[in-house]
């Protein structure tokens, strides 16, 4: 803080003497003495005053002015603070930033974080103040839109796209703070604001559009195309025999039920999609979990004839995630145990902690079927894709459900591997934080 001179300074003064007092007194009003004293003189010599009246006048005058106190006079001086303009526009720059809804930065003229906002510090946590952008974002298109903008001043805008750990899509624009009356290529302080604007719903509508109408089109032509021969056929040929009738009925009923699961797979799907970029908040115990997906596969492993054999530990085992999501995961995984395991005795599910690059709990589900080539395990998380395309159907497969549980896993950051060899059974194991 800056100060007036003298102002705060400690000094030890000493008091005045009363003739010290009497003295200052009198000099402080030497300018009036003076101009009494003249009015004084003036009027002995114009007005004939009495000498010696005049005398005592100007004597008892200069008495009463020597035991008057001096007039106290208060000078008081403005001083001009300087405050940096950097600093005051700075402050701006990061109030108004923190108030946008989007992800924002400002970065100086190296390409490093001066402010984020919370969005932005939610979205890229490593993107810290003083670290350089595109040295921790390493996008081609980023780095030429921030140099373009910083070298020109315009400013530049591009769609960034990524992958990991979950796709997402943003429209990224590098916008030059110009200020008033600074030539940009002068301005030692100049700066960037890069916001991200989210696109990824939008794709994903766009996405899941575009996959309904191709997957939904290929999968409901051949019910639909059964559903329409019977349908002839009952109007036509079979309009008055019983037994053709409700052996038809019966098929179409089963067809309808087909057309049903998958377009209550494809919803699913979508949902999961829609909502892949955003993690679960949730917490519930996985232990618990999985007793109760086992008993709810029950009477489906007793129809196989297969035992559901369950390895968790003793406690609770909390973990952060959409329980409903991971019940549908895990309820999956064993339900296809059942159906294409169905040549060996058992179906073992098994909980384990495990510490693999900040996933903690390992979830196995193993069969003793007959397996798959290694060919097939890479393309089984796809949609639709089937490795027997006519045992599927009969077993009341969609092909959808594994691709449901991709989504789901990734939508919790975790990871899933599929291993499996011909005679030796599939194993399915599930990473989770």
């Amino acid at each position: 803080m800056i100060q007036p001179p003298d102002m705060d300074d400690n000094h030890n003064f000493s008091p005045l003497t009363p003739a010290q007092a009497v003295r200052s007194r009198l000099l402080g009003y030497g300018p009036l003495i003076v101009g009494l004293a003249g009015i004084i003189l003036g009027f002995v010599v114009l007005g004939n005053l009495r000498t010696d009246l005049a005398l005592l006048g100007f004597v008892l005058l200069v008495a009463l002015l020597a035991i008057l106190p001096l007039p106290v006079v208060t000078l008081t001086r403005t001083l001009d603070v300087p405050v940096s303009p950097g600093e005051a526009g700075e402050g701006a720059i990061a109030a108004v930033v923190e108030a946008l809804a989007d992800p924002c930065f400002v970065l100086d003229r190296r390409g490093a974080v001066l402010h984020g906002n919370s969005p932005a510090m939610r979205q890229y946590p490593s993107l810290r103040p003083g670290r350089v952008m595109t040295l921790v974002l390493r996008n081609p298109e980023l780095v030429a839109a921030i140099e373009a903008a910083l070298r020109t001043g315009e400013p530049r805008s591009f769609e960034l796209h990524e992958t990991l750990p979950a796709e997402t899509w943003d429209k990224v624009l590098v916008s030059p703070l110009h200020r008033p009356g600074i030539d940009w290529l002068e301005d030692e302080g100049r700066q960037v604001l890069v916001s991200f604007q989210s696109l990824t719903d939008l794709k994903r509508v766009e996405a899941m559009r575009t996959d309904f109408i191709a997957n939904a089109s290929h999968e409901l032509r051949t019910p639909l195309a059964s559903l329409m021969g019977f349908i002839d056929t009952l109007l036509g040929p079979a309009a008055r025999d019983e037994a053709a009738r409700g052996k038809f009925l019966g098929i179409m009923r089963s067809q309808a039920d087909r057309m049903s699961r998958l377009i209550d797979d494809l919803l699913s799907l979508s949902r999961i999609e829609m909502h892949q970029h955003v993690r679960p908040t949730g917490s519930l115990d996985l232990a618990g979990l999985l007793r109760e997906v086992r008993e709810g596969l029950q009477i489906q492993a007793k129809a196989a004839e297969l035992d559901i054999v369950l390895t968790v530990p003793d406690g609770p085992v909390i973990v952060t995630g959409d329980r409903g999501q991971l019940y549908e995961v895990f309820e999956n995984l064993i339900d296809n145990a059942i159906k294409y395991g169905a040549g060996g005795k058992s179906v073992e599910v098994s909980l384990v902690r495990t510490e693999r690059s900040g996933l903690h709990h390992l979830v196995s589900v193993l069969d003793h079927g007959p397996g798959v080539d290694p060919e097939h395990v890479p393309r089984m998380t796809e949609r639709f894709y089937r490795i027997d395309a006519e045992t599927s159907p009969k077993k009341k497969g969609t092909g959808l459900g594994l691709a449901i549980v991709k989504h789901i896993i990734q939508r919790h950051r975790g990871q899933m591997t599929i291993k499996s060899a011909p005679g030796e059974g599939l194993r399915v194991d599930v990473l989770l934080p």
